[in-house]
């Protein structure tokens, strides 16, 4: 008998409602809407809009309801780590959700290396450090808006605010919550003196569940709104990497997986959190995953690819995705190189003009043309990805004999190409929905019409096809990893 299952999968430029269906050991998805994300700008400072992504949340449910009828099983929702809404008394938001690309936390790293040393702050939370964390951006609060703080009584990641307006049940969920930096993975809770230090109030921290938490049925009000019936809403493991990896269809225990798409995240599953100096000098991250942590860490993947589209669309020059992929197959490989997490990359900016800016202050050639700039951020993707693999490896001391590629990613083959030959590992590429299938798997763990994650797995592999990219010699392919090490 198949069973139905509607995801929700936002993302930093856009959302979609998938149905997925499950039927005979097999998962086939159908997206029934899409619709667009990103930042507003007020006063100069980024927002989500969270209401009008409600909205859309319910156009989803209408339109599911619509093609569906009665027959949805569960609804869950994954969205980007870090962000997230406050609510005051009576449950009102008290400030619209701040963009994690919002310039309020520039500096405060460094500030809070005044209050706790970043070793003691690892050790409580083996999360990397980054401006964006959820700490970081209270912290910033604390500072520049204290009056929110004392006003606040719960804090609410993303999906777990859009959980709770379908709901009325507040809760934490425990993969999205790792990525806070204010979760202890040794103690398993939150790590409240930690964040008291940083100014931020403990009490707003609430009850974690778990992937796969069934929260309850759509409320009353919600259930008028889309004419639908009381489906089940599922706490999936609700932070979008943490849905792509269980989707990841894994065959070699020593595999390494990269979730690629506006990040990209590469890492290993870890049966316990990996915290050590060495990791905190890698600056590697442990979040929670399905079926135990997620070893990886940040990186700004194609974001330098879709900012320069961006960028060039603006100009009047609106290429595809597919023109832009063959301009930089016939660049000359490695002849520039970037630091993909170089900081003038973080936020919205002319990419071509900065990636320009970063070769000619580091002496090397200028890429002109865009097929020599998108190069240049391919391949500068491909070398950071040998150089956490290489870390990983010794960290855990073992072999990594291949990379799952999950994701949007999957889709620009150059890429998945030269991760290949540059790591020199067999790729396996797709599926280009994980985010959403992990979604639907994770519903269907909770709702016991999977038994486990292997299971799922599964599934994925009997339903998707898979690309293996097998490493080929690439001339000069060392040379360019030693420029590329010196450099980042």
């Amino acid at each position: 008998m198949s069973q139905n299952y509607l995801a929700f999968d936002f993302g930093a430029s856009g959302g979609r409602a998938l149905v997925g269906t499950i039927d005979g050991g097999r998962l086939r998805l159908a997206e029934v809407h899409r619709f667009p994300n990103g930042p507003v700008f007020v006063n100069g400072a980024a927002y989500w809009d969270a209401f009008r992504l409600l909205e859309e949340i319910k156009q989803g449910i209408r339109l599911a309801v619509r093609d569906y009828g009665s027959d949805i099983a569960g609804i869950g929702i994954d969205t980007w780590g870090v962000d997230f809404g406050l609510l005051g008394p009576n449950d009102l938001l008290i400030e619209m959700p701040r963009h994690y690309r919002d310039a309020r936390t520039d500096g405060l790293v460094e500030e809070g290396d005044k209050l706790l040393p970043r070793s003691e702050i690892y050790a409580q939370t083996g999360i990397q450090f980054m401006q964006i964390n959820t700490l970081y951006q209270l912290f910033a609060v604390a500072r520049a808006n204290p009056w929110i703080l004392d006003s606040a009584e719960r804090l609410l990641m993303m999906p777990d605010l859009f959980n709770f307006w379908l709901t009325g049940v507040k809760s934490n969920e425990f993969t999205i919550a790792t990525t806070s930096q204010m979760y202890n993975p040794l103690k398993g809770g939150w790590a409240t003196d930690l964040v008291e230090k940083f100014g931020i109030p403990g009490r707003i921290l609430g009850n974690i569940v778990r992937p796969g938490t069934v929260l309850g049925g759509l409320s009353a009000g919600i259930m008028d709104e889309t004419r639908a019936p009381a489906i089940p809403v599922i706490a999936v493991a609700s932070h979008d990497t943490a849905s792509a990896v269980a989707a990841v269809p894994f065959t070699d225990p020593d595999a390494a997986y990269i979730s690629s798409g506006t990040w990209s995240l590469p890492g290993i599953e870890s049966a316990e959190p990996i915290i050590n100096d060495r990791a905190l000098g890698f600056n590697f991250t442990n979040e929670g995953g399905v079926g135990g942590w997620r070893f990886l860490t940040n990186v700004m993947g194609l974001w330098l690819v879709q900012e320069c589209r961006r960028v060039w669309s603006e100009a009047g020059c609106d290429f595809g995705w597919g023109e832009l992929v063959e301009r930089a197959a016939a660049s000359k490989p490695f002849r520039s190189l970037v630091d993909p997490d170089h900081e003038s990359f973080l936020k919205p900016c002319d990419m071509p003009a900065k990636i320009r800016e970063f070769c000619r202050n580091t002496g090397q050639p200028i890429p002109e043309d865009e097929g020599a700039v998108i190069r240049a951020a391919l391949d500068s993707l491909a070398l950071k990805y040998r150089v956490i693999i290489e870390r990983m490896e010794s960290l855990r001391g073992s072999r990594i004999n291949q990379i799952n590629v999950v994701g949007g990613g999957v889709q620009n083959e150059l890429l998945c190409r030269l991760t290949a030959d540059v790591t020199g590992r067999p790729v396996i590429a797709g599926p280009v929905e994980a985010t959403a299938i992990g979604n639907v798997l994770v519903q269907a763990m909770g709702l016991g019409t999977i038994a486990s994650l292997e299971e799922g797995r599964e599934i994925v592999r009997n339903s998707f096809d898979l690309v293996t990219y097998e490493p080929m010699p690439i001339d000069g392919v060392d040379e360019a990893y030693e420029r590329f090490v010196a450099l980042s």
